[in-house]
């Protein structure tokens, strides 16, 4: 059984987000992975053990990467600095706000950034649409999606037991990528979602839950064979 916190708590943020229960989604009986499937399950699931540590080095570099990814021309005073709330940080350091989903919470923001560099620009300077008095705060929402598709997945249980884990399962046995991917994808459905919504700031969990509602449904189609085939993966600028 595969164990992950029980929600991101980034201090005033965390009465926004319910804890969305799987039960909602219907439970399949017993199936067999391929090989390849279960390799990749469990490395992704070793993935969501670990936790960010602000004293190792690699951790450090990801975070410093990740930083010169959106604000390539402006020096980083340090891993703790008032620079950080420019990404949408709850403080001057990044790293209480990853207590809640772990190291991987940092994986897919800085996938997003290389390798959708257009979308991840796109989104953290808020470009596209009529945008609210008060916006979502970009790296905590990216933090919570990262947490959403990891219940959504059912990906804390030793197999997925809900049509689109089962389903997503598949995908990943195609693209080993398939979950970074998946994040993309949903962060740009949450943006989509929060500028149809007209929503502000006490509303991003509204926007979550709807954005987890068309994930599901597109996981749950018979013809997707890749990653790539969800209809909202078109969202995405490279």
């Amino acid at each position: 059984m595969v164990a992950v916190n029980a929600m991101v708590g980034p201090r005033s943020w965390t009465g926004l987000f319910t804890r969305s229960s799987n039960k909602r989604n219907e439970k399949h009986g017993d199936y067999s992975l391929s090989p390849l499937q279960e390799q990749r399950l469990l490395r992704l699931q070793a993935r969501l053990q670990v936790p960010f540590d602000e004293n190792r080095p690699d951790h450090q570099e990801a975070l410093k990467a990740l930083w010169r990814a959106a604000f390539p021309d402006v020096a980083l005073q340090g891993l703790i600095s008032e620079q950080w709330k420019e990404m949408g940080w709850q403080g001057s350091n990044p790293s209480t706000d990853f207590r809640g989903c772990g190291f991987i919470s940092l994986e897919n923001l800085l996938f997003f950034a290389r390798t959708y560099p257009a979308s991840f620009r796109r989104l953290l300077f808020k470009e596209d649409g009529k945008r609210a008095t008060w916006e979502y705060p970009f790296a905590v929402a990216g933090i919570n999606i990262s947490f959403m598709l990891i219940k959504m997945l059912d990906l804390c249980s030793a197999k997925p037991r809900c049509l689109p884990g089962i389903n997503f399962v598949r995908l990943l046995g195609e693209d080993e990528a398939a979950f970074d991917v998946l994040y993309c994808i949903a962060f740009e459905m949450v943006d989509a979602q929060w500028l149809a919504m007209h929503a502000s700031y006490m509303q991003f969990n509204d926007v979550l839950q709807a954005t987890r509602t068309q994930l599901e449904r597109e996981l749950s189609l018979e013809d997707t064979q890749r990653i790539h085939d969800l209809p909202a993966y078109n969202l995405l600028y490279q």
